[in-house]
C-alpha cells in the first residue's frame, strides 16, 4: 500500500531484500510467485506495458504480478515508508507504510522529470508487462501521519533514548523503590521468575497459521500490550520526579528498563549463534558489592530474548527468558536472515523492547532427502523418483543414489550422481528384493543419507493377489471403529503390499468408500455415526494389481452417554420435613432410551446418598429435618453409559420455632446497679437458626414484665437497677419461623450500693469571714452512712475537699470578704460513696481593701508621660490597685516617714516633690474605702538624684597654627572606666550659635583644623547621673603663626674657578608679613652662615681649593612686632668638584706635603649604620630558624 506523495531522488533510497511468500504455484518444472500490489482508494498506480504504453490504475485495486523464479523481485522502498509482509487467507502481501518517526515532511520533492524506481531486470520478469518499469507519480498529498503513543512504539520495538540526568535519576529511584519492595504488579506484567505462559513450548511459541498467535487471548506476549493513548509520547520528558503516584512510578521505571540496547552477534554458524546485551541499570563495583550486598541482590534483572525471520515488524517468538546476559540460540536455519531484540523486567515491571540486532547464518550442506519413491518396475530394472531437499542456502550440484542387494552382506554403491530428479536402474535380477538411499550436495558438502527404500523386481512367475481375510474389530468407540487384518497367503516372496480399508453405512446408497490405503494391517475408522452399524471389506494391491476384496463383515458404534437431566424444582413449597423434587429428561439420549434415574441428596454439604432410583421423572422425600439446608442433583443411566451430574439444587426445609431456653441464671456477682444473666440455647432450634434472644424482667409476678435484653448473645447484663431489689427474669428465643415460649423463672437480686444524692446544703454567715454549712443524711441503700465530704471553693467547676467526717454540719472560716463561694456535699458508705449532692452558693459581706502589692518607682519611658522633666528633688511612684473587698477604694494614704501620712485620690501612680536631693525615703501605700483604710504595704526604699556637677575651669595648654590643645578639672586625660562625670565642650561659630565638639569623659581635647593667629572661644558642660550641668563662661584662646615651608634643595652654578652662583625659590608673603631667606654652608658638621636677606640668588667665592662643601636654604617670616619666625632647612647640595690651573697646582705640590684623608659626612655614616643594623637582623633571623623552628 502506496500513498500518493513525491519521494525523494533514487540515490537516497533503500532496497526491500528479498521475502520469501506463499503458496507457490507449480506449472511443470518451474515454480512462479504471484504478487499483488494494493492500491488504495484515491490513489493512482501507473505501469509500463510491452508495447511501451502507460497504463494508470486507480484504487482500489490490486494488480497482480508474477515472478519467474519464486522470490521477490527488488522493490525500492522510500525514505520515511517501511515494508511489511501481511498473510490472509493462505495469501501474502507486501505493503509499504509511512514510518511514523524516521519520515519527515521537510525533505525535498523529486523533480519531475526524474523517475522514482529503476526497473527489474527482465530476466527476472516471465511476463514483462506486468511488472511496471516506472513507479508512478502520486497525485494526491499524504494524509496527516498518525501519532502513535507510548505503547505503540514500544510494540514496534522502537527505541526512544532518554536523558543521561533522567535515566540516573530514574535508576536512584528504582533502587529505592526496589529496597523499600514497593514495586507491585501495578502495569499488568507478571513478575521475572514466574514460569512462562502456555504460548512457550520447548523454548518455542505455538505458531497458528504463521501468525505466531498465541492459544488463547490472555497468554502473554514478549512485548508489553498496546495501551490506549496517554496524552504523550514515550519520548517526551515527564512533569517532575517527586510524584508519590504509584502509576507515574511504574511508568518512570518502565522507561528506565526501555533503555537496554540492542543485542550483539557474535560466533554465528549455520545452526546456532551467540547474543549478548548490555544491562540498562549500572550495576554496583566490587567495592559496593562487598559493602551492600542486599542492594545488587534487590537489582536482579531478567531478560526476554525474541527472535523473528519476518523483518522488525514480523512475529517475535521468545527463545530465552532468563537472568543471564549471554545466550547462545541454537536450532536455526541455515541461511536465513534473523532478528534479534532483548526485553528487560525487574521485580513485576517490563520495558519495552531494544532496538533489533540483524544476522544471518552461514550456509551449510542440504537437509537430508526423503526416501526415493517406486514409479514402475520390471523384472531386471526399477524406475525411482524423488525430490529436492532445502539447500540451506547453496545451490544443489548433484544428486547420489546409492543400492545395495538386500540378503547379501554387500556394503551400498553408488548407482548415480547427477541434477536429474528421476533415474532408471537397469540390470537388476528378477525377484529380488533392493535397498535405495539418496542423499544431496551443494558447494558446503554432502547431505545424510535418506531411509532405506526396499522393493522389489518382477517374477518371472507372479501369479494373482489371494483376498486377504475380512478384517476383525479389535475395539469400539462412540464415533470411531479399530480394526486389524492379516497378510494374504504367499505374500513372504511379495514386495511391500498396500492394503485398501473400504466402508458403507448400513441402510445407506452410497456404497463402499475408501477409508484406508496404506501398508499397516491395523486402522482406526474415525468421524462415525454413534450406535450405528458399518460394513467393511478390504483388497490388497501391489504394484503390478489388486486383488479381490475380502468377505464383508459388519460392526456397530457404541452409544454415547447420555445429556444430564435438567431442571431439577420443587413441585410445591419445602414442607419441615418432606421435598417434592421433579425434573425434565435430558435433551440427548446418545443414541439410547434411558433406562432409569438416579436422584441423590446431601445433607449440609456431607456425603451424598441415593435417595430414589428408578424410571420416573419425580419424587418426594421424606423424613427430613426442619430448617435443614439440602442438595439435590439427579443423573440418568442408558446403554451409553452413565450421564453428567445435573446442577445442583439447594433447597431449605420449613423451619418450627426454637423451643424454651434452658437453665436461665445469674451470670456472677451482681452490683448495686447490674445483674449479669446467662442461659443455654433451646433444645430444639426448630430447624432454623436461632438468631436472637429476649429478656424480660419484673419486681413481682403481679406486675406487668417488661424487656430490658435483645440480642443474639447467650449472656447480657441487666443495668439501671436499684441497689438492694430483687428481680424475676424470664427468656426466649427466635428463629425465622418466630418466638418460641419463655423459659422458668429466674430470681436475682442487686448487691448494696452507695448512699443516694444528698440534698443541697444550707449556708448561714457567722461573721464576714465565716459560714456556717449544714446538710441531711440520705437513703443509704442498705449500708449506713459512715462519712460526708464537703467540698468548697470560688468556682463551681474548681471544687477541694475541704472537710470529711461524720457530722452533719460544719463552719468555714478565714473566708474572703464580698467574695462569692460554692460547695457541695457527699455520702458515703461501706460500699462506696453516693453522688454530690447540689452546688450551694454563698457571698461573705465588703470589708476594708485589701493590702496594696507592687509599689515600685515609675521607670523613665512611663515618667515621660506623666511629668516633662524629673528632678532631684522628686520620685514618681506607682502600685497596683488591690482588692476592695466590696466596697470601691476612694483614696490612698502615702507614708515618707513624716507624721501625716499623704492622702491623695484614687489613682495609680503618684509623684512626690520638695524632697531633699541624694536622699533615701521609706514609703508605704495604705488604700481607704467607705468601710475603712486596709492594711500599708511593704516598706519600699527609694533615694532621690543628687545635683548635677558644676563646669570646671578651661585651659589651653598647647597652641598651633592650626590646633589648640585645651585641658580642665582634674583627673587623666584617658580614664578607664566610662561611669562618672562626662563633659561637653562647645566651641563659639558664630555671634549667638556653638557647637559641640567634643562629648566624653576625658580632661583633655585637641581642637583641630584651626585658622593661624585666630582668636576662638569655647565653654565647657559637666552632667552625670544626676543630670546636665550648667555652661561655664567664655573661654578665648588664640592659635599662633605658621612658619614658611620647606625649600627645594639649592642650585649651584659655576661661574669661574674657586666662584659659585647660588639660587633657590622665593616665597609669596604669608599674611602681609615679608619672607627673609638665610644661606649656610656645612664644612663636615661645622654650619656656617653665609648670608641672610629677602634676596633669592647668592654669589659665593670659595677661597679653599679642593675641600666638600654642602649648602642649604632656609625661608623665614618676618611678623609686624620684628621677630622672625623659621621654617625647617631644605636639602644640601654640594658643590662640584673644579681642578685648579696648573700653576697653581704645582705650587700647592711643592708647599704642602702629601697626605691621605677621608673625612666622614652625614650620610655616608647613616649608611655605615644601616648597613649594620642589617646584617645583625640577618643573623638573629638565621639564629631564630635554626634553634626554634627547626628543632620544633
Amino acid at each position: 500500500m502506496m500513498t500518493d506523495q513525491h519521494l525523494p531522488l533514487l540515490e537516497a533510497t533503500p532496497m526491500l531484500t528479498e521475502v520469501p511468500l506463499l503458496p507457490q504455484m507449480i506449472n511443470g518444472d518451474s515454480v512462479h510467485q504471484m504478487i499483488l500490489v494494493q492500491v488504495n482508494p484515491g490513489e493512482t498506480f501507473t505501469i509500463r506495458t510491452e508495447d511501451g504504453h502507460y497504463q494508470c490504475i486507480t484504487g482500489p485495486a490490486q494488480v497482480p504480478m508474477v515472478s519467474p523464479n519464486g522470490t521477490m523481485p527488488p522493490i525500492f522502498v522510500p525514505p520515511g515508508y517501511v515494508s511489511q509482509v501481511v498473510e490472509e487467507n493462505g495469501m501474502r502481501k507486501v505493503l509499504v507504510l509511512p514510518h511514523a518517526v524516521e519520515f519527515h515532511p521537510s525533505l525535498p520533492p523529486v523533480p519531475p522529470h526524474l523517475p522514482i524506481y529503476t526497473p527489474p531486470h527482465p530476466a527476472m520478469l516471465h511476463h514483462p508487462h506486468l511488472f511496471p518499469t516506472e513507479l508512478p507519480h502520486y497525485i494526491h498529498p499524504l494524509p496527516a501521519l498518525p501519532i502513535y503513543t507510548e505503547q505503540d512504539m514500544m510494540c514496534h520495538s522502537m527505541s526512544v533514548p532518554i536523558h543521561d540526568e533522567r535515566s540516573v535519576k530514574m535508576q536512584e529511584q528504582l533502587q529505592r523503590r526496589l529496597k523499600s519492595g514497593h514495586l507491585g504488579t501495578a502495569n499488568g506484567v507478571p513478575p521475572p521468575h514466574s514460569p512462562p505462559g502456555p504460548f512457550i513450548k520447548g523454548g518455542q511459541t505455538v505458531m497458528h497459521n504463521g501468525n505466531g498467535k498465541s492459544r488463547t487471548s490472555s497468554t502473554a506476549s514478549p512485548t508489553p500490550p498496546r495501551l490506549k493513548h496517554s496524552g504523550r509520547t514515550r519520548a517526551s520528558p515527564p512533569s517532575s520526579y517527586d510524584v508519590k503516584d504509584p502509576e507515574e512510578e511504574v511508568r518512570r521505571v518502565q522507561e528506565l528498563l526501555s533503555t537496554v540496547c540492542k543485542p550483539a552477534v557474535g560466533s554465528v554458524t549455520s545452526r546456532s549463534a551467540v547474543l549478548s546485551w548490555r544491562p540498562p541499570l549500572r550495576l554496583p563495583s566490587d567495592m559496593d558489592t562487598h559493602s551492600n550486598t542486599h542492594t545488587h541482590t534487590a537489582l536482579l534483572l531478567n531478560y526476554e530474548l525474541a527472535l523473528s525471520q519476518s523483518g522488525t515488524e514480523g512475529d517475535f517468538k521468545l527463545v530465552y527468558q532468563g537472568k543471564d546476559t549471554t545466550y547462545t540460540v541454537g536450532d536455526l536455519r541455515p541461511a536465513t536472515h534473523y532478528y534479534a531484540r532483548v526485553c528487560v523486567a525487574c521485580s513485576s515491571v517490563k520495558g519495552a523492547p531494544s532496538e533489533t540486532a540483524a544476522f544471518t547464518t552461514q550456509c551449510s550442506a542440504p537437509d537430508t532427502p526423503a526416501a526415493p519413491r517406486l514409479i514402475q518396475r520390471t523384472k531386471t530394472s526399477i524406475c525411482l523418483q524423488w525430490r529436492s531437499p532445502s539447500d540451506n542456502g547453496s545451490k544443489i550440484t548433484g544428486f547420489c543414489l546409492e543400492y545395495h542387494e538386500q540378503g547379501k552382506q554387500s556394503a551400498f554403491k553408488e548407482v548415480y550422481s547427477g541434477l536429474a530428479k528421476q533415474y532408471k536402474v537397469m540390470r537388476l535380477t528378477p525377484s529380488t528384493k533392493y535397498a535405495f538411499r539418496l542423499a544431496a550436495k551443494n558447494d558446503v558438502g554432502m547431505s545424510a543419507f535418506s531411509a532405506v527404500l526396499s522393493c522389489c523386481t518382477a517374477d518371472c512367475s507372479a501369479s494373482p493377489l489371494t483376498p486377504p481375510a475380512p478384517p476383525q474389530l479389535t475395539e469400539a468407540g462412540v464415533t470411531w471403529l479399530a480394526l486389524e487384518w492379516t497378510a494374504p497367503c504367499g505374500s513372504a516372496s511379495r514386495d511391500t503390499l498396500t492394503y485398501i480399508l473400504e466402508m458403507e453405512e448400513k441402510g445407506s446408497d452410497c456404497g463402499f468408500q475408501q477409508k484406508y490405503r496404506g501398508e499397516e494391517l491395523s486402522c482406526t475408522v474415525k468421524e462415525l455415526t454413534r450406535f450405528t452399524s458399518y460394513r467393511f471389506r478390504v483388497l490388497v494391491a501391489d504394484v503390478d494389481c489388486t486383488s479381490q476384496p475380502s468377505a464383508v463383515v459388519e460392526f456397530k458404534t457404541k452409544p454415547d452417554q447420555p445429556g444430564n437431566p435438567c431442571k431439577l424444582s420443587l413441585q410445591r413449597p419445602a414442607e419441615p420435613h418432606s421435598l417434592h423434587v421433579i425434573w425434565e429428561a435430558p435433551e440427548d439420549d446418545g443414541g439410547s432410551s434411558v433406562t432409569q434415574y438416579i436422584l441423590e441428596l446431601s445433607h449440609c454439604g456431607g456425603q451424598w446418598d441415593v435417595a430414589y432410583r428408578g424410571p420416573l421423572r419425580e419424587h418426594v422425600c421424606e423424613g427430613l429435618q426442619e430448617g435443614t439446608c439440602y442438595k439435590l442433583r439427579v443423573y440418568c443411566q442408558s446403554l451409553g453409559g452413565q450421564s453428567q451430574l445435573s446442577e445442583i439444587l439447594s433447597v431449605e426445609t420449613k423451619s418450627l420455632p426454637p423451643g424454651p431456653c434452658r437453665a436461665l441464671r445469674p451470670a456472677g456477682e451482681s452490683t448495686p446497679s447490674e445483674i449479669p444473666l446467662c442461659w443455654d440455647p433451646p433444645a430444639s432450634d426448630g430447624g432454623g437458626p436461632v438468631s436472637q434472644y429476649s429478656v424480660e424482667m419484673t419486681q413481682s409476678a403481679e406486675e406487668c414484665q417488661q424487656q430490658v435484653f435483645c440480642g443474639s448473645d447467650v449472656c447480657c447484663t441487666v443495668g439501671q437497677l436499684l441497689p438492694g431489689r430483687t428481680y424475676l427474669f424470664w427468656v426466649k428465643a427466635f428463629n425465622p419461623a418466630g418466638w418460641g415460649p419463655l423459659s422458668e423463672m429466674c430470681q436475682a437480686s442487686t448487691a448494696p450500693g452507695p448512699p443516694e444524692q444528698c440534698s443541697a446544703p444550707e449556708l448561714t454567715l457567722r461573721t464576714p469571714s465565716s459560714v456556717l454549712a449544714s446538710w441531711m443524711t440520705p437513703v443509704c441503700n442498705g449500708s449506713e452512712v459512715c462519712e460526708f465530704r464537703l467540698e468548697w471553693g470560688l468556682e463551681e467547676d474548681a471544687l477541694e475537699l475541704l472537710y470529711f467526717g461524720s457530722a452533719t454540719q460544719y463552719e468555714v472560716s478565714d473566708l474572703q470578704p464580698a467574695t462569692e463561694y460554692h460547695c457541695r456535699v457527699q455520702a458515703v458508705n461501706v460500699v462506696g460513696a453516693g453522688l454530690f449532692s447540689d452546688v450551694a452558693t454563698v457571698t461573705t459581706p465588703a470589708s476594708v481593701p485589701a493590702i496594696v502589692e507592687q509599689v515600685e518607682e515609675m521607670r523613665e519611658e512611663l515618667l515621660n508621660e506623666v511629668m516633662t522633666r524629673s528632678s532631684p528633688t522628686t520620685l514618681a511612684l506607682r502600685w497596683k490597685e488591690p482588692h476592695c473587698h466590696g466596697a470601691e477604694i476612694s483614696t490612698y494614704n502615702i507614708d515618707i516617714g513624716e507624721e501625716l501620712p499623704l492622702s491623695v485620690a484614687r489613682t495609680c501612680y503618684h509623684i512626690l516633690e520638695n524632697l531633699q536631693p541624694d536622699t533615701i525615703y521609706r514609703i508605704r501605700v495604705q488604700a481607704v474605702n467607705s468601710i475603712g483604710a486596709g492594711p500599708f504595704s511593704s516598706v519600699l526604699k527609694l533615694r532621690t538624684r543628687a545635683l548635677p556637677p558644676e563646669p570646671p575651669t578651661l585651659e589651653c595648654v598647647a597652641a598651633g597654627p592650626q590646633s589648640l590643645k585645651l585641658k580642665w578639672g582634674e583627673g587623666p586625660s584617658r580614664p578607664q572606666n566610662t561611669r562618672g562625670t562626662y563633659y561637653c565642650l562647645h566651641m563659639q561659630v558664630g555671634a549667638d550659635r556653638s557647637v559641640c565638639v567634643y562629648s566624653g569623659p576625658c580632661h583633655t581635647f585637641k581642637v583641630q583644623r584651626l585658622c593661624e593667629a585666630t582668636e576662638y572661644q569655647f565653654q565647657i558642660q559637666a552632667h552625670s547621673n544626676a543630670g546636665m550641668g550648667p555652661l561655664s563662661p567664655a573661654y578665648s584662646f588664640s592659635t599662633t603663626r605658621s612658619p614658611p615651608p620647606q625649600l627645594k634643595a639649592p642650585k649651584v652654578e659655576l661661574i669661574e674657578w674657586n666662584k659659585y652662583s647660588v639660587t633657590w625659590e622665593a616665597l609669596q608673603p604669608m599674611r602681609g608679613d615679608p619672607i627673609v631667606y638665610t644661606l649656610q654652608l656645612l664644612r663636615g658638621r661645622e654650619v656656617e652662615q653665609l648670608y641672610k636677606g629677602p634676596a633669592s640668588s647668592y654669589t659665593w667665592q670659595n677661597p679653599t681649593a679642593g675641600a666638600v662643601y654642602r649648602l642649604r636654604v632656609s625661608a623665614g617670616r618676618r611678623v609686624q612686632d620684628g621677630s622672625e619666625l623659621w621654617g625647617q632647612c631644605s636639602l644640601c647640595t654640594s658643590l662640584p668638584a673644579v681642578e685648579p690651573p696648573r700653576e697653581q697646582r704645582i705650587s700647592k705640590s711643592q708647599d704642602l706635603q702629601p697626605r691621605r684623608s677621608w673625612p666622614l659626612t652625614d650620610e655616608p655614616f647613616a649608611t655605615i649604620l644601616l648597613l649594620g643594623f642589617v646584617v645583625l637582623a640577618v643573623l638573629f633571623a638565621v639564629l631564630i630558624q635554626y634553634f626554634f623552628i627547626e628543632r620544633q
